[in-house]
């Protein structure tokens, strides 16, 4: 048994966890370079949590600049052994209606312009994402999500694209009806191949802000009303946030799905052909199985 720490990811409005006791922005350094913001660190119903606004605070980073690698990595040496990511989404679903939550299951990665992995030359890792979330937090996140007050859809897919740019009427259409995804981000990828690699359980909570341009209704994305919407969402959010130590606990087992053991069979560089300096940067990540 170990301790539960609850790590917040919080998306597009959502800057902050209320309530937090000995609440602190720390400053994390990482060999991936700066998070997108200090960590704000604290307790709350006797379980220690980490709140890191993926945006950073004031919105300075774009879905392609925020620094991925870095934010895990920061959260994983905080001791966080839990991953909830907080997302605005567009929806391909008529009953996914702006204003609901999405408790995400799968993804579509359309991303290219990002780094996606931990390991590469010099230490070569491969994990399972075949079920990139944790059906366990997923759980805990669709309760609490409940408990504050929002419509809650349990399991969807999640196609994350590139952006900054919305989806083309055509992509948006293809995306619906050929792929069959059902919510559609710009931060999720590689944020959830990252997590696994690091051995955390991660769980992502869509809110819905639009119907993205595929419906007759609603042409295409308008900000303004995205932004309307978001601030309606973004308090639930938080009280999401806020009802998760009572539902995860203080006392931690292992993970069921075995989220904390991805690297068990994941390294296939020999011990003796690892690039020290590599492995050095490992060591937050994958320092269970590196030693």
């Amino acid at each position: 048994m170990s301790e539960t720490v609850i790590g917040v990811i919080g998306g597009s409005g959502i800057y902050e966890i209320a309530g937090l006791e000995g609440a602190e922005w720390v400053t994390v350094e990482t060999p991936w370079g700066a998070p997108s913001d200090q960590v704000l660190t604290g307790e709350l119903d006797g379980v220690r949590m980490a709140f890191l606004p993926r945006h950073g605070r004031g919105h300075v980073h774009s879905p392609t600049t925020v620094p991925y690698r870095a934010n895990i990595d920061a959260l994983k040496r905080q001791g966080v052994t839990d991953v909830v990511s907080v997302s605005a989404c567009g929806s391909f679903r008529e009953e996914m209606a702006p204003g609901d939550f999405v408790i995400v299951d799968q993804f579509i990665d359309r991303t290219f312009a990002r780094e996606k992995s931990f390991f590469g030359t010099g230490c070569v890792a491969h994990v399972s994402v075949a079920h990139p979330v944790c059906a366990r937090l997923g759980d805990a996140c669709t309760t609490a999500a409940e408990a504050a007050g929002a419509k809650v859809h349990r399991g969807g897919t999640y196609l994350a694209m590139e952006g900054p740019q919305f989806s083309t009427l055509a992509e948006s259409r293809m995306y619906r009806e050929v792929w069959g995804a059902d919510v559609i981000g710009m931060t999720n990828m590689p944020e959830a191949k990252l997590a696994r690699e690091a051995e955390l359980c991660y769980a992502s909570v869509a809110m819905i802000t639009d119907y993205d341009s595929w419906h007759p209704d609603h042409g295409e994305v308008d900000v303004t009303e995205i932004i309307r919407t978001l601030m309606g969402n973004a308090e639930k959010g938080r009280r999401l946030a806020a009802g998760l130590p009572g539902l995860l606990g203080a006392n931690r087992e292992a993970c069921p799905h075995g989220c904390d053991r991805a690297l068990d069979f994941a390294i296939l560089t020999q011990p003796e052909n690892r690039d020290p300096e590599v492995v050095a940067r490992l060591d937050a990540v994958a320092g269970r199985v590196l030693g």
